[in-house]
């Protein structure tokens, strides 16, 4: 499948030679010249499956070639004649795969960062450089790409812990009312009108399962119930994960 710079090549080879006056040839070049860093650039921004900007930077010595016909603007006739071969490149793009694109514009930009393919406008008499920044790519893989967790700044998760600290700190002398659970059971509204001294309720747990600790509506701790002069006690076997045991403080405020 051609990506959509081969195919802007292609489009461009034919379109500038027959548009321009003198017929000049695109031919590819090993490198541009340095002055091309104060030259004219035209970015065509792309959406859909490929996405990014492709962005041509000309010679500056081709705005003072009547390359577009004498009398005429040569910047201006330059972005419709770039537009043209952007636009006409997408459509040969989307004629070559599954993948589609469109040109959304065409604007004067400046010259990237990045690596360049070069090229030069040949006449008989004269040569111009070219430079073309391809920075499109897939969108379903840009998408991907976003959406890998980077990893995070530890002195951040470090910050963030003392703060927890400290709030945590503030909240070591709060009492609270912890209650156990030997077990539940359910029953209708009648029978718990109709119940009396003596009546006996079974419940859901055996005598040897162990029984809940509650704080607030959450499970913090299990155990077995024991006597403690002459008072019921819990023996820990089990204890709720830290964060399980916060939010049942966070229930009750």
């Amino acid at each position: 499948m051609k990506t959509y710079l081969e195919c802007w090549i292609g489009v461009a080879k034919s379109l500038l030679s027959q548009a321009l006056a003198g017929e000049p040839r695109l031919v590819e070049a090993t490198e541009s010249k340095q002055e091309l860093a104060s030259g004219f650039a035209f970015a065509a921004t792309l959406t859909g499956d490929l996405k990014g900007r492709l962005t041509v930077v000309l010679d500056p010595a081709i705005e003072q070639s009547p390359l577009m016909g004498e009398g005429a603007e040569q910047r201006t006739a330059w972005h419709e004649l770039l537009r043209e071969v952007a636009e006409a490149a997408a459509g040969e793009f989307n004629a070559a795969g599954e993948k589609k694109c469109r040109v959304d514009s065409l604007e004067a930009g400046s010259t990237p960062h990045a690596d360049a393919v070069a090229f030069q406008l040949v006449t008989a008499g004269s040569l111009w450089d070219i430079a073309v920044f391809d920075e499109t790519e897939d969108a379903q893989f840009a998408a991907a790409s976003t959406a890998i967790a980077l990893p995070q700044d530890r002195s951040q998760d470090r910050s963030a812990d003392s703060s927890m600290s400290a709030g945590l700190q503030l909240l070591l002398d709060v009492e609270l009312e912890a209650a156990l659970r030997f077990g539940c059971c359910e029953m209708s509204l009648g029978e718990i009108l109709e119940l009396g001294p003596g009546d006996v309720m079974e419940l859901d747990r055996q005598v040897s399962d162990p029984a809940d600790l509650i704080v607030g509506d959450k499970i913090v701790a299990r155990g077995d119930v024991v006597v403690i002069n002459g008072n019921f006690g819990l023996r820990v076997t089990e204890v709720a994960e830290p964060q399980k045991r916060l939010e049942s403080i966070r229930c009750l405020f």
